[in-house]
């Protein structure tokens, strides 16, 4: 693994970042840290992640403490709270925002050690949704023997969920939303 060299800052918003370039170029223009290093900045995306999980607090040069581990509920609940008392857009990622965090160009995959350091690298709470439950005929016998609805596929996105495993990149919809997993928030980039 190559360190990542920290170059020219420049300002964006009310950040000033320093960005980041490593390995692939093409894949990498894209990241900085933030001024203070407390976010990574996607600016293809618009994003700013904090570079702890929920739970972690970041010193000045790693993360430390303990990852909350949230149901799905506790998540959505918890993006809510600091929307409205930071009076800034939280919110949990979806699958495919979490999945561009993997770096594949590690090996092993997973996340960048320099950009999120003492992550967790197992499944992540996503907020993706299953919108595309098969419609079915509920007089159908068998739709019937599979469920009281009748509508099994929409049953299981009730109560199933997205997560990505950052150390994969792999994004599975049946994760139980019971489930007590890691979350890492994101916010549009200031």
């Amino acid at each position: 693994m190559k360190p990542l060299p920290l170059l020219s800052a420049l300002l964006v918003g009310a950040f000033a970042a320093l960005p980041v370039w490593a390995g692939d170029s093409t894949a990498t223009q894209d990241w900085s840290l933030s001024a203070d290093g407390a976010y990574v900045l996607d600016h293809r995306a618009g994003l700013a992640w904090p570079r702890c999980v929920e739970g972690m607090q970041w010193t000045g040069k790693n993360c430390t403490g303990k990852p909350l581990l949230l149901d799905r509920a506790e998540a959505t609940a918890l993006a809510a709270e600091r929307w409205k008392a930071e009076g800034v857009g939280w919110r949990i990622p979806r699958a495919a925002e979490l999945q561009r965090l993997v770096d594949k160009s590690l090996s092993p995959p997973g996340l960048n050690p320099i950009l999120f350091p003492a992550a967790p690298g197992q499944w992540h709470w996503s907020s993706t949704s299953n919108v595309s439950a098969p419609s079915v005929n509920q007089y159908t016998y068998g739709n019937i023997a599979q469920s009281r609805a009748g509508d099994g596929g929409r049953q299981a996105a009730m109560i199933n969920g997205w997560a990505v495993n950052l150390s994969t990149g792999e994004a599975r919809g049946d994760a139980a939303r019971a489930s007590k997993l890691p979350v890492r928030l994101v916010r549009p980039m200031p």
